[in-house]
This record gives structure tokens, C-alpha cells and sequence, in this order.
């Protein structure tokens, strides 16, 4: 069944005010009711503005979120519309345009700033004019979802091969690195990078992919990693890798969170290099759009994300910091930050195998538990608490400091029972009932 222009955009805008008007989140469900009747929906909206989309495994929402707040500071009242809640497939981005939309499908923004599942950037923009496209990370994720990596690649490679708006790369991921070949023709390809940290490795330390050049199939040479495979990298055959930054983070400082863009000296909330691509990737699109210097200050230093991104919680002289963790290379990366404490802390960790997490959980058996550093108790929640229980286990920590508690509650109240600093990662449909049993957890606990 396929509605014409005008009814598919009314019936959508009645959808969205029957949803807001039962206080229902209208997030997703309008744009998958349109999509079941008509998967081309997309083709009915149009935008008078510049649409920047943000794609990649890991890190899409912070990223999207810290470009969201740099235009939204902008002088003269700019309107952004974004899905700062993440929800990022085509079904989510119809529903978003469809609350911001006329009659006609029009949408009248300054900018739209869309987070992307990397598997729909196709999908969404052949309807959707992008003018620019950032490309974080690709590693495994979702397998019984998404398929092995190179699927994914290859999807966003061949939309590549026509696209010839700004793209933005990491330059330091071989995976993304490649795609800035897939149009010769296109002239707007910017690379990002982020000079050798203290805490890179010769050795492969974690899970990674790419290990081989895409021009020639040659196995790629690591001057270092970084984290997972992302570092430096060439081809000792065809010299792919040999790439020169546009945009370089310089002189980073994990202790003080602090960095240098082009000359000048940047401060964050956060820690953690996988954070700090993220914020090469911001700066390069920013100055795409020739951003003041002082907006970007301003946002890199004082915005926090808070929706399970690196958020801090604290409760009875204890601080928390929890995270999302949804692949082997985020956990890894919450890990290394739970490391850069040296004091003695607490974990807990919280995994679920619903639909959007992907049922299939063996990805956990790739997170490096043995690099625990004063770790002093271990507590698993969850659908699979049990699971993470004996992963956790496995990887030789004392089984008699691992508590498995399945119901949050327990297992928030069991984690504040003792006093010290804590640490908790959750998966994608875990996070944000963590996030909630924490904040029920401490407004009782206050009196609030």
C-alpha cells in the first residue's frame, strides 16, 4: 500500500500528536508504521538546510551530541534538529522529520545534525541531500544483525563511489581510512587523526579488524595502536595508510584531559582515547563550517553527553561513572578507563541479549578482563548476568569477588552497600534502565 504525498505526511503528523498527547515517546513507531506502508517514505521530505550525518560503530551519539550543542551555540537563535536520542535508523529519522516537517514534507531548520546506523546511511540518503558525512570507527558489532564488518563497509562503500559532499574520515582506522577511496572524484574527503598517547601499544592489545590493505590485500604494517586496531598504520607493498591529516589532535594529556588542535590547548570533562577521536572527528566537521574557536572551547570543556555516555552519578561519598558498552572494543575502552584510576573500585556490569543488543553475546568473550587493576568486587546483572558472571571468571579474576544479582535493584543497592569509587557498563537496551535504577537508587537514598 502506498499513500500519496500529502496523506502519508498527515497520517504521520496525526501518528506523532496521538503519541505526544498519551505522553508517549513518538520516536521511532510513526516512521515504522510509514515504513511497512511504503519503505521509500524518505522520498517525501526535503530540507532547505545542511544536513550533517554522523555514522560509525562506536561513539556515533556523543559525537552527535557535542556537534549538536557546537551549532546550537552559534549566535542568532540557529535551529538544529537532531536525534539525540539515538535513534538513528530510517524508522527514527522518519519519525524525527516528521515532527518537524509542513504539510508538505518541507523541514525548515539551520541544520540538521542526524546520528546514523552505518548499515542505513544508503537507505536514508538517497532521498536525503547529505552535505556532510562523518565516519568514526568500524568494528564487529551485532553480528546476527549487522554480519561480519566487511558487509557493513562495502554497503557504505558503494554509496561512496556516487557521493561527492564533504566526507570525514579517521584517517587512523584502516576500515574507515579506505572509504576516502571509493570516489576519485570527490575532492571534499578530510582526514583526522590523533598522535601517538602514552598508553599505545606495539602489540595488538584487543580485538581488531582491517588487519589487511584493501588496494592490494597485503598485510598492514602498525608503527602502533592505539586502541583495538585504530593507530598507525601502512601498506609495506602499495603504501596505503600513508595518509597526511587534515585536522591532527596533538599533545594529549589523559591525566588532565587536555589536548592541542592546531596550536591551540583544549580542555574536556572526560578522559579516555576513544573519547578524544571522538572530539578529532567534532573539530574536523567544525571547522568545516568555520566555527568561532571559542564555541568549540566553550563546548569541549564544559558539555557532558549524560545519557550513559561517560555519565558521573554519585551517592554517600561514592562517585560512579557508567558507560555504554555494546562491542568488545567499547568494553575494552571503559576498561582502560576504569584502569586509569589507581585506587581500588568496584564493577558493575549489566547485560542484556534482546533484539537491538543482538542475542548473540559470545562478542563478550573478546573483552580483555585480565588487565583488571584493583578491581575489588565484581557484580553482574541482567538477562545474561550469569553469562558475564563466568566470562569474568574465566579470565582468572577470584570467583568469590563476582556477586550475580539479575534484578537491577538488587544489584545497584548490593554496589553501593560498601563505600569507594564504581564503575558500571551496560549494553544497548541495558543502559538506560541502569541509568534508572541508579537515579531511583540515590533519590531514595537522599530523600528526593
Amino acid at each position: 500500500m502506498r499513500l500519496p504525498k500529502f496523506l502519508t505526511i498527515a497520517f504521520g503528523k496525526a501518528m506523532v500528536k496521538a503519541l505526544q498527547l498519551a505522553g508517549r515517546d513518538a520516536g521511532n513507531f510513526p516512521g515504522l508504521v510509514l515504513w511497512t506502508l511504503d519503505r521509500n517514505c524518505l522520498r517525501h521530505f526535503s530540507a532547505d538546510c545542511p544536513i550533517i550525518a554522523v555514522t560509525g560503530t562506536n561513539g556515533k551519539t556523543s559525537t552527535t551530541n557535542f556537534l549538536n550543542r557546537i551549532f546550537s551555540s552559534l549566535p542568532g537563535d540557529k535551529k538544529i534538529i537532531t536525534n539525540m536520542q539515538g535513534n538513528n535508523l530510517d524508522t527514527g529519522i522518519c519519525s524525527l522529520l516528521l515532527q518537524h516537517c509542513d504539510m508538505s514534507g518541507k523541514v525548515h531548520a539551520d541544520y540538521l545534525v542526524l546520528e546514523t546506523d552505518e548499515s542505513h546511511v544508503p537507505v536514508i540518503y538517497k532521498h536525503l541531500k547529505l552535505e556532510t558525512l562523518v565516519i568514526l570507527n568500524f568494528f564487529r558489532d551485532q553480528l546476527d544483525r549487522n554480519g561480519e564488518v566487511e558487509t557493513l563497509i562495502l554497503k557504505v562503500k558503494k554509496f561512496l563511489e556516487t557521493y561527492d559532499g564533504n566526507l570525514v574520515l579517521n584517517a587512523d582506522d584502516p576500515n574507515v581510512a579506505r572509504l576516502g577511496l571509493a570516489n576519485p572524484k570527490n575532492k571534499n574527503v578530510y582526514y583526522y587523526n590523533v598522535e601517538k598517547y602514552e598508553g599505545a601499544t606495539a602489540e595488538l592489545y584487543e580485538a581488531g579488524e582491517g588487519r589487511f590493505c584493501p588496494r592490494c590485500g597485503e598485510a598492514l604494517v602498525y608503527d602502533y595502536y592505539q586502541y583495538s586496531h585504530i593507530g598507525k598504520f601502512h601498506c609495506p607493498k602499495c603504501g596505503f595508510g600513508n595518509i597526511t591529516p587534515d585536522v591532527q589532535m596533538r599533545d594529549l594529556d589523559l591525566d588532565n584531559s587536555s589536548f592541542t588542535f592546531e596550536g591551540e590547548r583544549y580542555h574536556t570533562k572526560h578522559s579516555g582515547i576513544y573519547h578524544m577521536y571522538n572530539l578529532a572527528a567534532v573539530y574536523t566537521a567544525a571547522k568545516l563550517y568555520n566555527i568561532d574557536h571559542k564555541i568549540i572551547h566553550d563546548v569541549f570543556e564544559n558539555f557532558e553527553v549524560n545519557n550513559g555516555r561517560l555519565e558521573k552519578f554519585e551517592c554517600g561519598g561514592s562517585t560512579l561513572l557508567l558507560n555504554l558498552a555494546k562491542n568488545p572494543v567499547g568494553a575494552n575502552m571503559t576498561l582502560r578507563l576504569l584502569n586509569q584510576d589507581k585506587g581500588e573500585k568496584e564493577l558493575l556490569f549489566v547485560l542484556n541479549d534482546n533484539i537491538a543488543d543482538g542475542c548473540d553475546v559470545s562478542w563478550i568473550w573478546d573483552i580483555n578482563f585480565s588487565i583488571f587493576k584493583g578491581v575489588t568486587r565484581v557484580i553482574t546483572s541482567g538477562t545474561r548476568a550469569y553469562d558475564i558472571a563466568i566470562r569474568i571468571k574465566c579470565s582468572g579474576y577470584d570467583p568469590d569477588k563476582i556477586f550475580v544479582y539479575p534484578e537491577l535493584d538488587k544489584a545497584v543497592a548490593s554496589l553501593f552497600s560498601t563505600a569507594g569509587n564504581k564503575y558500571a557498563v551496560a549494553n544497548y537496551t541495558a543502559v538506560q534502565p541502569t541509568r534508572a535504577a541508579l537515579r531511583a537508587y540515590i533519590s531514595e537514598k537522599e530523600g528526593k
